[in-house]
């Protein structure tokens, strides 16, 4: 049988397919290849997997397109992690986030629905806990709050996912990532933008004047505990899962469960470099947070999830592969 990664060009997704390859699974990836940052990254990510997957370019917005890319596979999981990422470019272009991020995960709700497969394992985010100041954040917390679009189309997803496990009795698991990082990372991320921008000599946007935690989780563990989540699909037994849901349907935080100051993450990508940041301090962006902090009691308790790899371990990571990379 056959396992069903969306977003399998994306960061997370190259990562989780490799994953899934190495202990013999077949999987099938998808990816519309979109150009929201640049699809070189996204192609050299495929290439590096090389014949370890089946792929299948594909907008999983549209169901016509989804329903030809999966129609000879016989699918009885997935990995749903495909969508529109980014708080504040949601602000620029909204109406991408609906159709990915809402009709694209009511399109997998659908096709889970149809095939009848054994587990649906989506990709939610840190963000859906909005304005929240209470931390850590917990599975447990409304969140009913959200700053940015990007994280109620991801509220949303939660929900539809919670009415589809109830009236279909699918099994699904959301996990909520917490600033995900590490080799082959997205552009529009900080690590990124602070590795290259310190390496070409140009000043840094340090929001917020450096006041910013962030619970930064090495893309290592995340893989440990997506497919941990896989293995482990949510009884239909009308237990209360984590999250509250008496249907076959959890929640999960997924992070490294230690915020860490802004600025020590810039201490340790100029030791990385070996040379100084130019810090422009800035104010708070619209749809940001100055916290974020991941609970992972739940995920630790139900799934044995322990993150391994500290910001001391992991940035360094990260550099050397920008510099491979870029050959700088």
């Amino acid at each position: 049988m056959t396992i069903l990664v969306t977003g399998a060009a994306g960061f997370i997704g190259y990562h989780v397919c490799r994953a899934l390859a190495a202990r013999g699974d077949d999987v099938l990836g998808i990816d519309d290849l979109n150009p929201y940052y640049d699809p070189k990254l996204k192609r050299d990510r495929l290439a590096d997997l090389g014949d370890a997957i089946r792929f299948a370019e594909c907008d999983f917005a549209d169901e016509t397109a989804l329903a030809a890319a999966v129609a000879d596979a016989e699918v009885d999981r997935v990995i749903h992690l495909g969508a529109q990422a980014g708080v504040r470019y949601s602000l620029q272009n909204p109406r991408a986030y609906v159709r990915a991020n809402l009709a694209g995960h009511l399109n997998l709700l659908e096709f889970a629905r149809e095939r009848a497969v054994r587990h649906l394992v989506y990709a939610s985010s840190s963000s859906v806990y909005g304005g929240n100041t209470k931390l850590p954040f917990r599975v447990e917390d409304r969140v009913d709050h959200p700053v940015s679009l990007y994280a109620a189309t991801k509220k949303a997803d939660e929900l539809m996912s919670e009415t589809y496990s109830h009236l279909f009795r699918i099994p699904q698991t959301g996990l909520r990532f917490f600033t995900v990082y590490g080799p082959w990372g997205r552009p529009d991320m900080a690590l990124w933008l602070f590795t290259s921008a310190i390496l070409e000599d140009r000043p840094i946007a340090v929001f917020n004047h450096g006041k910013m935690q962030r619970d930064f989780t090495y893309i290592d563990d995340i893989v440990a505990g997506v497919i941990a989540a896989l293995d482990h699909p949510p009884m239909d037994d009308g237990s209360p899962k984590a999250g509250g849901s008496v249907s076959p349907h959890a929640l999960y935080n997924i992070g490294n469960n230690r915020p860490e100051e802004l600025g020590k993450l810039i201490d340790l990508i100029e030791a990385a470099c070996g040379k100084p940041a130019l810090r422009d301090f800035q104010p708070m962006q619209p749809g940001d947070v100055p916290a974020t902090y991941a609970d992972i009691s739940a995920i630790a308790e139900d799934l044995g999830y322990a993150p391994t790899t500290p910001i001391e371990v992991g940035v360094p990571k990260f550099v050397d592969w920008y510099r491979a990379y870029k050959g700088v």
